[in-house]
């Protein structure tokens, strides 16, 4: 059989296949009102698409844990019962088709309050939908972003009690796999950056200190989120910065501390919490990355990253880089890319009768 198409289990969850959809935020929330951040008809349509294609798990897109943990104000959120509801339209069409769903909980910290991508991405004013994002330490992603508000300590364990409250709504909502947002310079990110993370309290400075807050939610969401369901965290395993920032070695190191604290695979992608550094870019650029972990360390890892094609995706399962694959672009491109991938490997994936035509 296709490495491709082999199930996958973790805890008491049997994954159908490897193709997996990672989060890709759609920036397409109401910001305000009783609908704020709850997914509607464009998210039902983009996530079923997705699902009836074949793929084996989809990530939904960073949901904030708070109002002010979204990366837009168009971003989805979990910190309500009307999201909650919501959200089970999708979970079940997903579940129906054989698809494993899961979200990613999220808080955007010092890059939060900005405007849609296609909009440019800048920061936005009070009277745009605006607020002031916070961090862990007052240091602006860069010249076009805000000084973030420093947290309190006390903020700080508030936001861990949010990811905590978050995990209890996304299992309400139907929700098999969380995954905890480490990555892409958003707040979990900064605090393990010495590049982001300034502070001089329990939570900066030394190694331990640094990665206090990503294992304090980690252990918030495992209490809350049952023992026969995953959770997984996604990191950026480097900066890309010559000296000063989180590093692939660290990443290891950390790797070993997730799995002893109840996390189930790693997530491994990188970038995103430096301006203005050079990121080789190329197919399969992040793969190493997360061969890095899965040789240095007995914890699972998915690699994401310019992965575009069937043989390619096989190629990195069969070489041991990875025990998962996960999509972005070429599943916004290609919805059935794993029927199709399939039919070209020899593979069996889940089609729904309707589109029997089809195989």
């Amino acid at each position: 059989m296709s490495a491709l198409f082999e199930p996958y289990s973790l805890r008491d969850l049997t994954i159908p296949n490897r193709v997996w959809m990672a989060p890709m935020c759609q920036y397409s929330a109401a910001p305000q009102g009783p609908a704020a951040g709850a997914p509607h008809d464009w998210h039902f349509a983009h996530y079923a698409a997705r699902a009836t294609g074949g793929t084996g798990l989809i990530v939904v897109e960073a949901t904030a844990v708070s109002p002010e943990g979204r990366i837009s104000p168009y971003d989805l959120g979990i910190w309500n019962d009307t999201q909650v509801e919501a959200f089970r339209r999708i979970t079940r069409f997903l579940a129906a088709q054989g698809t494993v769903p899961a979200i990613q909980l999220a808080h955007g910290g010092r890059k939060a309050s900005t405007d849609r991508p296609w909009k440019g991405g800048a920061p936005l004013a009070a009277d745009e939908h605006g607020w002031q994002p916070l961090g862990p330490s007052p240091v602006a992603f860069d010249e076009r972003h805000p000084v973030p508000t420093e947290l309190s300590v006390a903020e700080i364990r508030q936001i861990v009690g949010q990811f905590a409250d978050a995990a209890r709504r996304a299992l309400a909502a139907g929700f098999e796999i969380a995954e905890i947002h480490g990555a892409h310079g958003y707040l979990i990110n900064e605090f393990l950056s010495p590049h982001s993370n300034r502070r001089t309290d329990e939570y900066g400075g030394s190694y331990e200190n640094r990665v206090r807050f990503a294992l304090e939610v980690v252990d918030a969401v495992r209490e809350v989120w049952p023992a026969g369901k995953p959770l997984f965290f996604r990191v950026s395993a480097t900066d890309w910065l010559d000296e000063g920032g989180w590093t692939a070695d660290d990443t290891v190191r950390f790797a070993a501390e997730l799995q002893a604290h109840g996390v189930d695979l790693l997530d491994v992608s990188t970038g995103g919490n430096a301006s203005g550094v050079r990121i080789p870019t190329g197919p399969g650029y992040q793969v190493p990355f997360a061969a890095r972990v899965k040789a240095g360390t007995s914890l699972p890892v998915a690699a994401v990253g310019l992965i575009t094609d069937a043989e390619q995706a096989e190629k990195i399962l069969a070489n041991g880089e990875a025990d998962a694959i996960l999509l972005g672009r070429e599943l916004l491109r290609n919805p059935s890319f794993a029927r199709l991938a399939a039919r070209e490997l020899g593979g069996d994936v889940h089609v729904p009768a309707q589109y029997h035509r089809s195989v």
